[in-house]
């Protein structure tokens, strides 16, 4: 199959999804509480899942989706082509703070990412990858990871894993600062272009990693389990993204 195509298709679906996600926010956050944005953002999650569903068995009929709203729960492998997608990544910065959240897309062939791509919406950052080709972010590559010092290093993770685990402490006490921005998603694209060196946690689904992990790769990025196992992007998992030479400092510590 032709990568470059089913690219440009994939982007427009993200594109359109957008736009939809924009539209559902302006109409409704005249009612401004959290109950109502809680059940906006259900409504939006489904609908964002429907669109790409009827896309993609449209045009690429032999194709499967897995996505966060039920299309799930049909896939417990990944032979042929898989689009792993993530409607509404930041779902409590989406109801809280109406910014801060991706569309999250990973289009894997075999078990291997071949496209990823994810996009802030309000902030109209796109971080995309196609495999062999590289990642941009808005067009513009990004480079190779390059070595840093932990203690010129930014790390995000959220607070609550430092109370579960005693070891980060070492961490946030020897990295240049912590970060916590609330989407996996985003927080892998951050990685990826050079804005924070690691991210950690402990509980996330393979639609909130893909899209990430696609991008990240083409940069010399490494991802795995917070354990250090290969991520299987089939079932709920912790995470340790990092760039390359990070990645072995924290886990020098963790050790």
């Amino acid at each position: 199959m032709d990568h470059a195509h089913l690219k440009q298709k994939a982007l427009s679906y993200v594109e359109e999804a957008a736009a939809f996600i924009k539209d559902a926010m302006k109409n409704t956050y005249g009612i401004d509480t959290k109950a109502n944005k809680d059940d906006l953002v259900t409504d939006v999650d489904r609908n964002v899942e429907k669109l790409f569903i009827d896309k993609v068995a449209k045009d690429f009929p032999d194709h499967r989706l897995m996505g966060e709203e039920g299309s799930y729960k049909d896939i417990d492998d990944l032979s042929g082509y898989v689009w792993i997608l993530d409607p509404i990544d930041g779902t409590v910065n989406f109801v809280h703070m109406g910014t801060y959240f991706a569309i999250s897309l990973g289009i894997f062939k075999d078990g291997e990412p071949v496209i990823g791509i994810i996009l802030d919406v309000m902030n109209d950052e796109w971080f995309v990858s196609e495999a062999g080709k590289g990642a941009e972010l808005n067009g513009k590559r990004l480079p190779q990871l390059p070595d840093v010092a932990l203690d010129e290093a930014l790390v995000s993770f959220n607070t609550g894993w430092v109370l579960k685990d005693t070891r980060l402490q070492e961490i946030v006490k020897k990295a240049r600062g912590t970060r916590s921005y609330g989407s996996a998603a985003l927080e892998m694209a951050y990685v990826a272009s050079g804005r924070i060196d690691a991210y950690i946690s402990m509980n996330l689904a393979p639609w909130d990693v893909a899209g990430g992990w696609a991008v990240l790769k083409e940069v010399g990025g490494v991802a795995t389990t917070y354990e250090g196992n290969e991520l299987t992007f089939l079932q709920k998992d912790t995470l340790f993204a990092a760039s390359p030479s990070i990645y072995k400092q924290i886990n020098a510590h963790l050790k």
